[in-house]
């Protein structure tokens, strides 16, 4: 019995045993069909979107994401019933027929612009289950040649979104714009000003919203000053964004019932009012008392469009937003709650208006049933307070998206939910929107006055919008010329209609948002230009195959055991930081890692294609380039976990291309078994100096405009650019790099 049991472990091994030779028999032939030696050349095109769709979720999970969504997209379009007829009768009501006219104008705008538009459009435009314009940005430039950043080395290249297309009309048009496009350097920098605008102006609108919205919802106590309303609307502001560092998901679950209640009450309240005072208003569904508007009142209609255009405020953050939910999600919880309720609830104050018309300057308060007050002032300021919410959040996704396309400087970005992707918190954004917000609510002190700054902002970059997502539909979506056209002559007219009438009150206020925009577009345009300047002079004066090659014949070079990672920007070539170190330190960890950080114009990199590696020449001096890439949704690794895998990578690079090798050998089994045992070798000869723990070498470059630059380009370089890189956070900072492990380089560019 045991002698059977003895013979039967002995196949079992030798069955194993052959098992494991055929395996690697099979990985040898792969990878000389594969012929994968060089990760970083060969497999840099790779990058898989399985994991990258965030909006692939299932049913249980979209329903949360639609609940959330309620509490942190809908706050600011929900709260406008608040101060939009006011808004627009700023002088009276004349005519009880305007009051038609202007129902009849809302209720238009609201299902033309964020209904049809965003909802069934727009939010169809993101990229990767990310929103807003920097998310159409980076659309288009993986499409075309046109990003001003420079990412169009194979390292940064995401081939997976381009496919074959059957030739067509719309693949020949797509084709010539593409590369009228390509060839067109002032068409890439109006497209990226344009980009930048559109992202300033979301900023911009972080800031107005809160303002307005808390301001008009505490105005609802008659029996308070105006000073006393602006005190207490400040510490709630201040409230609001010290809560954002608990991240979009509980902030969400949070606020969602509130808004939720908000909404129910003001539908309530809205059918109350209609079959209380006058359900005829419903006739205002009819458009032709929009023309009949405009007919009685001429340019005082097109004045009152500003007003109007409020009811819509908040819109743009159902794409901003769109990274902390899904389009699933925000589709469901727009068109049956929040879509319905707004039309209810500006009903019921029109119904209300035609039997009390002077009182139009108070008419949501006004119009709400005695018993009913004091419960709904509650709601109303709660659901204000979260108004702000949509637009916050939208900005910390803008400035994440924007950071990691390297159009703005470092800052920490925090993501707040394990769950959810997306779902980020920025701290020091979020202290300079708090400060901005209590200046301007200290400074306008009114909803009315803010009205005038509010509208200017929401308008251009719906304009924005409109314009890249027609740009996408051409090149990208190659949908039907018809379509196209019909697209931007909706509303691209409609929203120029809205943009000329917002800009009437320039001068009261509406150059505001135009003053926070110029000031985040310079701040952008500065650090992108000098960054990409810094990045071209590195590539300019990257180190020689030649240096390298006498450094490791030089018998005077000092190799110190364990591992460094030099940090780099570089990615084609190796960086002039390093013959720097070697001349002033003649010595040289005895394995060296050239880190690249790249942040790539897509949402996720999937985990097993992040790290691509290749060998430096010579050999045995064991000296690897690693490009290490990460999406704009992807959270930077502590550094231990960093270490971890960049050491299993660059093993299992080892291997492969130890099997490379082995697959070339044709001899004998000796040689195969020699090759095996020298992989084995590398690989632990790496894990040893892993295990004594990484150094970080940074370069601490500084640069400085040429010598013979103009004076404008020394202001740039270097003050603007200098202040902006000593008040934000260093790499150190944003790579979690440990202090007692960090050893800086100092050296001077001259751009």
């Amino acid at each position: 019995m045991a002698e059977k049991e003895e013979v039967v472990e002995m196949e079992e091994e030798e069955e194993l045993e052959n098992k494991m030779k055929l395996n690697r028999e099979e990985r040898k032939v792969s990878w000389v069909r594969l012929r994968r030696i060089d990760s970083l050349n060969l497999e840099a095109g790779r990058v898989s979107m399985s994991h990258a769709n965030s909006s692939k979720v299932n049913w249980q999970r979209t329903m949360s994401l639609a609940f959330q969504s309620i509490g942190v997209v809908y706050g600011d379009i929900g709260t406008s019933p608040l101060y939009v007829y006011s808004s627009t009768f700023t002088k009276g009501i004349k005519d009880t027929q305007d009051i038609l006219g202007v129902l009849s104008l809302i209720i238009y705008t609201i299902a033309l612009i964020p209904l049809l538009k965003y909802i069934f459009i727009v939010l169809l435009a993101n990229d990767n289950g990310d929103g807003g314009t920097f998310a159409l940005y980076s659309l288009i430039c993986r499409y075309t040649k046109v990003s001003l950043i420079p990412n169009q080395q194979p390292e940064d290249r995401e081939l997976s979104n381009y496919k074959l297309d059957a030739p067509s009309s719309q693949l020949r048009r797509a084709q010539k714009i593409k590369e009228m496009l390509e060839n067109s350097k002032t068409a890439q920098i109006m497209l990226f000003l344009i980009t930048i605008m559109g992202t300033s102006m979301v900023i911009g609108d972080g800031v107005l919203t809160p303002s307005m919205s808390v301001l008009s919802a505490v105005g609802g106590i008659k029996s308070l000053g105006q000073d006393v309303v602006v005190v207490i609307s400040v510490v709630i502001l201040i409230i609001l964004f010290y809560v954002q560092r608990y991240g979009t998901d509980r902030v969400g679950f949070t606020f969602a019932p509130i808004i939720f209640v908000w909404f129910a009450f003001i539908s309530s309240i809205g059918l109350f009012n209609l079959f209380k005072y006058d359900i005829g208003v419903l006739r205002a569904f009819n458009p032709k008392y929009i023309v009949d508007y405009f007919n009685r009142n001429g340019k005082q209609a097109w004045v009152s469009l500003g007003g109007i255009f409020l009811c819509i405020t908040g819109t743009e953050a159902m794409f901003a937003d769109l990274g902390h939910f899904n389009v699933r999600a925000i589709q469901i919880s727009f068109s049956c709650l929040t879509f319905p309720a707004l039309l209810t609830a500006y009903s019921g104050q029109a119904a209300y208006l035609m039997k009390h018309q002077h009182n139009v300057k108070n008419t949501f308060y006004d119009s709400i049933p005695d018993p009913l007050y004091w419960p709904m002032f509650v709601v109303a300021v709660a659901a204000a307070i979260i108004a702000s919410q949509a637009m916050i959040s939208g900005t910390f996704s803008i400035v994440s998206q924007s950071l990691t396309l390297g159009c703005f400087p470092r800052v920490k970005v925090v993501h707040t939910s394990a769950k959810y992707e997306g779902q980020v918190y920025i701290p020091e954004v979020n202290y300079m929107l708090m400060v901005a917000c209590v200046l301007v609510t200290t400074g306008f002190q009114t909803p009315t006055n803010i009205g005038n700054a509010y509208g200017i902002a929401v308008v251009s970059v719906m304009l924005i919008t409109t314009c890249m997502l027609t740009l996408i539909m051409l090149v990208i979506w190659k949908t039907s010329i018809w379509w196209i056209v019909l697209f931007f002559a909706i509303f691209g007219s409609i929203e120029l209609l809205y943009l000329s009438s917002v800009y009437y009150k320039f001068v009261e206020g509406g150059f505001l948002p135009l003053v926070f925009a110029a000031v985040l577009m310079a701040v952008m345009i500065i650090w992108h230009y000098v960054q990409k300047q810094r990045y071209m002079y590195e590539l300019k004066n990257k180190v020689s195959a030649e240096f390298i090659r006498d450094l490791a014949a030089n018998p005077r070079t000092n190799r110190v055991p364990g591992v460094a990672l030099l940090y780099s920007e570089l990615v084609q070539g190796i960086p002039p930081i390093l013959s720097h170190f070697v001349a002033n330190i003649p010595s040289i960890h005895s394995v060296l890692v050239l880190v690249s950080i790249k942040n790539l114009p897509i949402s996720k990199v999937a985990l097993e294609e992040r790290f691509l590696f290749k060998q430096v020449e010579p050999r045995g001096f064991r000296m690897f380039r690693c490009v290490v890439r990460y999406g704009y949704k992807d959270k930077m690794e502590e550094p231990h976990e960093f270490e971890r895998r960049l050491a299993d990578r660059l093993k299992e690079f080892i291997q492969h291309e130890y099997f490379f090798l082995e697959a070339k050998n044709k001899d004998d089994n000796q040689k195969d078994e020699t090759t095996i045992q020298v992989a084995e070798e590398e690989m632990q000869f790496v894990q040893k100096a892993m295990e004594g723990g990484a150094v970080y070498l940074l370069g601490e470059a500084e640069v400085v405009a040429e010598p013979n630059s103009s004076l404008f380009k020394k202001i740039v370089v270097n003050y603007a650019y200098s202040f902006l890189r000593k008040n934000f956070r260093q790499g150190e900072k944003i790579m979690a790099v440990p202090r007692n492990r960090l050893l800086r380089v100092g050296m001077t560019y001259e751009i």
